[in-house]
């Protein structure tokens, strides 16, 4: 774990308006990880999905969940420097609605590791109750 931990766009190559971590609690370099996203009424998908009742997308959370494991991974030694890409989305499942305003707490492990991918299992809850929950494959490109 660390004391200071840096912003995560100063370590992931995301930008507004796809960027969906807005801070890193606790770091294991390479290993895992947990942060947090608080998506605003002001994000413009919000408009269209849906009207009445606005609800984050699910693939969003997803997101989220892999945006924080890519944070973890170029801690590490094998990614440092490198480009961390989806390679696959295996079990995922919604059982919570996420609102805007609400902070959704997230949470990723490193479960494998090689030379040029990996696969991670992440949750995102909001106070304490799961709203998504995933596997992540990803593969490493040269940045």
């Amino acid at each position: 774990m660390t004391d200071t931990l840096p912003e995560p766009a100063d370590v992931i190559p995301h930008r507004a308006p796809f960027l969906f971590l807005d801070g890193v609690a606790t770091l294991v370099p390479g290993e895992s990880a947990t942060g947090w996203w608080t998506p605003s009424a002001d994000l413009a998908f919000f408009a269209g999905h849906f009207p009445a009742r606005p609800t984050l997308p699910g693939v969003l959370m997803a997101e989220a969940i892999a945006q924080l494991g890519a944070y973890a991974v170029l801690h590490g030694d094998s990614f440092a420097g490198r480009l961390p890409l989806f390679g696959g989305l295996d079990n995922a499942r919604f059982r919570r609605q996420v609102v805007p305003g609400e902070r959704l707490d997230l949470a990723i492990e490193v479960t494998r590791m090689s030379a040029r991918a990996g696969k991670a299992t992440g949750v995102a809850s909001v106070d304490g109750d799961i709203a998504c929950k995933c596997d992540l494959m990803f593969v490493a490109v040269d940045a």
